[in-house]
């Protein structure tokens, strides 16, 4: 596995990759990108926290079964936008307490943008640092309507 990573507007980032696809993004400082991939990755992250990209084109671990399927949903998501954990789970077939698991078990946050569910009548969860105010951060810098 190698990383590298940046400094954006939510505190340090670092993409991890293995056999030529990101399997993480980590909170926290890493080196210079070391490979295309992961050059890409840092290139795409930058137009997005400068407002120029809404949505990834990179090869990426998506998982299986479930995780897989929440995640090209959230995947899907536009950016701006919120689902609730309910609509995903319908999309899905699954349980909304499935997803919202599967949603705190994505390794790729931002890229696979977690931060744009959200429960029916409450904000839910978020792992990076700092938790919901990143998420509320997240969405406002993708200027998605918070009440």
């Amino acid at each position: 596995m190698i990383r590298a990573g940046l400094h954006g507007p939510f505190g340090p980032v670092a993409l991890v990759e293995d056999a030529g696809r990101l399997i993480a993004l980590e909170w926290g400082l890493a080196g210079p990108a070391e490979t295309p991939l992961l050059a890409e990755g840092l290139r795409q992250l930058a137009a997005y926290f400068d407002r120029r990209l809404d949505r990834f084109d990179l090869p990426m671990d998506w998982g299986t079964g479930l995780h897989e399927a929440v995640r090209r949903a959230m995947a899907d998501i536009p950016m701006g936008e919120v689902r609730t954990y309910g609509q995903i789970a319908k999309r899905v077939g699954a349980p909304a307490q499935a997803v919202g698991q599967a949603c705190g078990a994505n390794p790729l946050p931002i890229l696979i943008p977690c931060h744009r569910v959200t429960g029916t009548n409450w904000f839910g969860g978020f792992s990076a640092p700092g938790g919901v105010e990143t998420k509320a951060a997240l969405l406002r810098h993708e200027g998605a309507l918070l009440l």
